[in-house]
């Protein structure tokens, strides 16, 4: 692997682990399509789709423990809701694979596309129920009348079928339902989403080494450089107000549908 390889891989490692520490996502999204696009530039590592995929989840195993593990330590790690939102994901993750093999790829990022822009409203409605729910009964004022077993449930299924159906972590996805569903704060749902992403992780990195789809070397790489980012903004999320994480969020989900509707258009185009 030569030097400009490396730099890269780190490079774009230490990105998705920032992004991993603030905003609670696994990384994949940004992770994979740098992969792939490496098989464009006068580098000699090369990723297949599956390769990439594989790769970065490896890559994000590691960013996510580290991000986890600094949470742990500052006192801001909630096992028990992790485990209860972690466990339907792995569950109905495998679902939304079954499913998602049936559908043609532009759909599938067409969807994904919208369920971001979808998940920008999400994130602000919980803010809106609170503010009518002052003018109410006391017993509403922390948002929709539902049974909280049954909010772990709907959260951590819909996340986990969701990131099997669209191939992604589930981070920018289990966020605003913990906020729309739970009642959390955007900064304690970004660290519980991390920790979920350690369980989600641990099982697709299984998958991919018994297929011999991940390339150690470069995993290990990104994973390193994640490492190294989601140290530093985990440290800084709790200096950040609500509204700044909140509007990080929002630009981010922005960003990212943008680019899987350009991907999408691409797809169809090719395939027309």
């Amino acid at each position: 692997m030569t030097v400009s390889s490396i730099i890269l891989l780190s490079l774009a490692g230490l990105l998705s682990g920032v992004l991993a520490g603030f905003l609670g996502i696994g990384g994949g999204t940004l992770l994979v399509p740098v992969l792939i696009q490496m098989n464009f530039l006068p580098v000699p590592i090369q990723f297949t789709p599956v390769q990439a995929t594989a790769t970065s989840s490896l890559a994000i195993l590691v960013t996510s423990s580290a991000g986890s593990f600094q949470n742990w330590r500052m006192g801001y790690l909630r096992l028990r809701q992790i485990l209860l939102l972690g466990a339907p994901a792995l569950v109905t993750a495998f679902l939304g694979t079954l499913v998602g093999s049936s559908i043609p790829d532009y759909w599938l990022l067409l969807g994904f596309g919208s369920l971001l822009l979808t998940n920008i409203y999400l994130v602000s409605l919980k803010k809106r129920v609170v503010s009518k729910a002052k003018f109410r009964e006391s017993r509403m004022a922390i948002g929709p009348a539902i049974n909280p077993v049954t909010a772990r449930l709907i959260t951590g299924s819909t996340a986990g079928f969701m990131a099997g159906l669209f191939v992604v972590g589930g981070g920018v996805i289990l966020v605003p339902l913990q906020i729309l569903l739970l009642g959390e704060s955007i900064k304690s749902a970004v660290r519980t989403s991390l920790g979920v992403i350690v369980i989600t992780s641990i099982s697709a990195c299984a998958g991919h080494a018994l297929n011999y789809n991940i390339n150690w070397v470069a995993g290990l790489i990104l994973g390193v450089g994640g490492l190294i980012g989601v140290q530093v903004s985990t440290r800084f999320l709790p200096k950040l107000s609500n509204a700044t994480v909140t509007n990080l969020f929002r630009v981010m989900l922005i960003v990212l549908s943008l680019y899987i509707f350009f991907q999408a258009w691409q797809i169809y185009s090719a395939a027309g």
